[in-house]
Formats: C-alpha cells, sequence, structure tokens
C-alpha cells in the first residue's frame, strides 16, 4: 500500500502541492514570526511556494496576515523576502 504524501494549499498561488516542496511561515506561541525550514517547529503555520512570485501575491493579498492571524510589519515582510531569496 502506497503511503499517501500530505498536500497544502500555497497562500500565494492557491494551488495544492506537496507538503515538502513548500516553505512555511510560522507564528510562535510567543508571536514572533519566522520560516520554518524544517516544517516541525511548534506554531500556527501557513505555506508558501519557494519562489518570490508568490510570495509577492500574498504579501499583496495580506493572505500571510490572514492565515497567522496576527498584523506582520514591513520589516518582518522585508526579513522574510530575503530568507526567500
Amino acid at each position: 500500500m502506497a503511503k499517501q504524501v500530505p498536500v497544502r494549499q500555497c497562500i500565494g498561488c492557491r494551488e495544492m502541492k506537496p507538503k515538502n516542496e513548500l516553505v512555511r511561515i510560522i507564528r510562535t506561541p510567543e508571536n514572533e514570526i519566522c520560516l520554518d525550514k524544517t516544517g516541525k517547529k511548534n506554531g500556527r503555520g501557513a505555506y508558501l511556494c519557494g519562489n518570490k512570485a508568490c510570495y509577492n501575491k500574498a504579501v499583496k493579498s495580506r493572505g500571510i496576515e490572514r492565515s497567522l492571524k496576527v498584523e506582520i510589519p514591513k520589516e518582518i515582510y522585508d526579513a522574510i523576502g530575503e530568507e526567500l531569496g
């Protein structure tokens, strides 16, 4: 029996993709926003494709803020954008 691959929706392009192809952005219990490259950190998460176009769509539509249920300052958006490349 084949093992099912978990899928998640990118908050930028809204496409369903395998979880291991996406980058997770989390809000920790201490309300810190950061990237979770392992996908295992504790906190509320939102998934993005690894490309800049999806990131820009998510910022413009405020999808990251809606998913994490917190307002995000511009400095954090800039830091996340830098880490994504």
